[in-house]
């Protein structure tokens, strides 16, 4: 039976710690979340219809469905569906980076450096199973500078301060050879668009 009220959070597993934490800190006991694989990050193009079949289990369940990626790789897909599923949004910008640096920050960012590979806490966690073994590095590390040859930093956007993590991050950047830079984000966008959304309120126009 559904709950008046009730919010359901389709994310992207590489979220799952945050938006978890978000939910514990703000006691939002009306909200339930459901992560997808967070390999999915390797292959954007299967995003959409995993989202699709998430939603389409959730609807009548739930007052609301919100979705925890932003476009991810799917280029523009997954607005295409989320247009015809009524009142469903998703997380703002182009990917993770984007939202947890906020719009202006990852901006800035860029301009300073296009060449420039970002890692999140996730990300910086599981560097040697979702980029290197997740792309086949381990087996083949010729691949490696083929793949990175374009990139000349590596910027770790960390959402907690955790020296491991950061270690971690310096780590990877150390073995691609990149410039390695830090910039603490905390939750960005993310914090501030899950409070609007359990709000109940609409997006900026």
């Amino acid at each position: 039976m559904k709950k008046k009220g009730s919010i359901l959070i389709i994310a992207c597993g590489a979220l799952a710690h945050e938006i978890t934490a978000l939910r514990r800190l703000n006691n939002w006991d009306h909200v339930d979340v459901q992560c997808l694989r967070a390999d999915l990050h390797n292959t954007p193009d299967k995003i959409t219809g995993e989202v699709k079949a998430q939603i389409d289990q959730a609807r009548g369940r739930y007052d609301r469905i919100f979705i925890g990626y932003a476009d991810c790789g799917t280029g523009g897909r997954l607005d295409a569906l989320l247009a015809q599923e009524q009142g469903v949004e998703r997380l703002p910008g182009a990917h993770c980076y984007e939202f947890f640096a906020t719009s202006r920050v990852f901006d800035q960012l860029s301009a300073a450096e296009l060449g420039t590979l970002y890692l999140t806490d996730y990300l910086a966690q599981h560097f040697d199973r979702i980029i290197i073994r997740g792309f086949g590095l381990d087996q083949h590390p010729e691949l490696e500078s083929m793949m990175f040859a374009h990139y000349k930093k590596l910027v770790y956007l960390s959402q907690t301060d955790n020296g491991e993590i950061k270690q971690r991050a310096e780590k990877a950047a150390q073995r691609l050879g990149l410039e390695f830079e830090h910039r603490h984000t905390g939750y960005g966008d993310l914090q501030s668009t899950l409070k609007r959304v359990v709000a109940g309120s609409q997006p900026e126009q």
